[in-house]
């Protein structure tokens, strides 16, 4: 249950051309509320302390909670807390630490240009805030509504502490497109369960509201953010050493975190009209040099770009154009995103197999071995190991990589969970995202959404349809690197001459196949066989005892454009 939805500060109408620009009549944001500057500053000699809690809105602009935490505000604090539960180390990489970090910093020194600052703070929420409340005498606290189920009981919990101080609580939806629970209310209190079912509830919702601006130094007019010079220790921004990670292996950051690089990258990819309007998800290719895609997923997970901001430049791209469209287009990849929100807040336990209603109960194997050779990229299928190194090396992948390496973990090879997968994708995707990563697990390994299990990835053609040559793989496997092309992606199957040439002998210095794909790939595909079959005797006696009629499967949708090769 939410805590409260309070009125907008200001209309949701700005576009993200008005944030470039002053608005029509010349008057400054401040006008849209109703209030001159002068009217505002006699409100503030009575008005509120109050915090805004960062969590994942890691930004300035189009963020409504921060805007409304300035009305009637007299002092403002904005906060970041390092939640043990969230930032646990044996849990998040070394790259996605330093991803935050650097957003972090970059939202200290925007805050810092409004004559504010960011304080961070570590412990529990729980614990922190009561001690907040009363130090800094706040009557408001402020947030970006949040969906996931940790989230939401801790939320709960802060409310509760805020009633008992007498803070009034507010938080706005502006992390997704949608509302979640008003798409929910729209499909009768039911996820929706498809894409296409998905696109007919948005539709009748109208276009995503329009990202608002950010706040400038008149909104802050009358504003203070008290600190002394004890507070630049105390709430400092710590560093990944003082976090305890060994930065001595750490490489180039390829994608550095925070708001001003989000926007550069934005721009910099809508600059390139004719590729927006001709983008189409599958035609990408996984294992090129440099992306073959735009990167922003990392800076929409961590709230560093809206994704509002995002869906409505593209709009303004796309006017007057002929361009692709969902689900293959980047407004369809964006309406992916929202899918799986959606239903991650629809669907119970949605980041597990047991106890989740539409999820296929597979009977997994539990191998560490396997999944170990897996995570560290030796499994001896040098496509799979080239991208698995790629994602420990630089926290991100390509959407069809990670095709690749889940079907490999799961149905396609390995056999093991997808929660395992889950977990790894979790520790070291830079664009780790609860609602996403759950839902793709889920999907690639054919559990629910897609139920085309029969159709596999091959570790060795997959890669080869873009990279015949291997350079990828030479790239992220220098000791294949002297591999002729023939043999680069099956290197077991060269001569001992070739391999001795080549200067990596198969076994000694990269390992043999950890499995025959040709073999376990058509035994896996009877294994999925079996579970379907079992799910779908399951479902017709759950529903005899409780209804007495049989219950229609669930409809699923396959979206992708190509079909991956057995």
């Amino acid at each position: 249950m939410r805590i409260r939805d309070a009125p907008a500060p200001c209309p949701d109408t700005w576009t993200s051309e008005a944030s470039m620009n002053a608005t029509a009549d010349g008057a400054s944001p401040t006008a849209c509320l109703g209030e001159t500057p002068h009217h505002r500053l006699e409100i503030r000699d009575m008005a509120q302390r109050c915090i805004h809690w960062f969590r994942k809105g890691l930004r300035l602009h189009d963020n409504p909670a921060l805007m409304a935490s300035l009305k009637d505000c007299a002092e403002l604090y904005p906060v970041f807390i390092l939640d043990p539960h969230i930032f646990d180390k044996t849990r998040v990489g070394i790259n996605r630490w330093r991803f935050l970090l650097g957003s972090l910093k970059d939202l200290d020194s925007n805050l810092r240009l409004l004559n504010s600052r960011l304080f961070v703070v570590r412990g529990k929420p729980e614990d922190i805030f009561p001690q907040l409340f009363t130090k800094w005498k706040i009557t408001k606290l402020t947030y970006e509504y949040d969906t996931e189920p940790y989230s939401v009981s801790r939320d709960q919990k802060v409310a509760a502490l805020a009633k008992e101080h007498k803070v009034e609580v507010l938080y706005k939806v502006s992390h997704t497109l949608y509302d979640i629970d008003r798409i929910i209310e729209e499909n009768n209190g039911k996820a929706p369960l498809t894409y296409n079912r998905m696109q007919a509830l948005v539709k009748t919702l109208g276009q995503p509201k329009r990202p608002i601006l950010a706040p400038t130094t008149e909104d802050m007019k009358g504003v203070k953010t008290p600190h002394s010079e004890d507070d630049e220790n105390i709430y400092k921004i710590p560093t990944v050493g003082e976090l305890g990670h060994d930065t001595s292996q750490l490489g180039e950051e390829s994608f550095p975190g925070g708001e001003q690089e989000a926007l550069r990258r934005l721009e910099e990819n809508m600059e390139k009209t004719g590729w927006v309007c001709n983008f189409e998800k599958p035609q990408t290719s996984p294992n090129s040099l440099s992306p073959s895609t735009t990167v922003l997923s990392p800076y929409v997970a961590f709230g560093c770009l809206s994704a509002r901001t995002f869906w409505w430049r593209l709009t303004e791209v796309y006017k007057g154009k002929k361009h692709s469209d969902p689900p293959v287009s980047l407004h369809g990849q964006l309406m992916w995103r929202e899918f799986f929100y959606t239903t991650s807040v629809g669907i119970p336990n949605f980041n597990k197999m047991e106890g989740n209603p539409v999820c296929t109960q597979v009977d997994w194997d539990t191998n560490d071995t396997y999944l170990t050779a897996w995570r560290e990229g030796r499994t001896g299928f040098p496509f799979i190991d080239a991208i698995m190194t790629q994602l420990r090396r630089e926290g991100w992948i390509h959407h069809l990589a990670r095709h690749a390496v889940a079907c490999f973990l799961t149905r396609g090879d390995l056999w093991i969970s997808w929660e395992e997968g889950q977990k790894v994708f979790e520790e070291l995707l830079l664009d780790g995202d609860w609602a996403l990563n759950a839902g793709n697990w889920q999907w690639l390994s054919a559990s629910t959404f897609f139920h085309q299990y029969f159709r596999v990835y091959s570790p060795v053609a997959f890669g080869k349809k873009t990279d015949k040559n291997g350079e990828y793989i030479k790239k992220y496997l220098p000791a294949l690197k002297k591999f002729p092309a023939e043999y680069i992606y099956e290197p077991w199957k060269a001569p001992g001459s070739v391999q001795k040439a080549a200067g990596c002998i198969v076994g000694k210095d990269y390992p043999h196949p950890i499995v025959k794909h040709e073999v376990i790939s058509k035994k896996n595909i009877q294994r999925m066989k079996l579970a379907y079959k079992n799910r779908s005797a399951n479902a017709d006696e759950s529903t005899t005892k409780k209804q007495g009629v049989k219950r229609k499967a669930p409809s699923v949708v396959d979206m992708l454009k190509k079909k991956a090769k057995k």
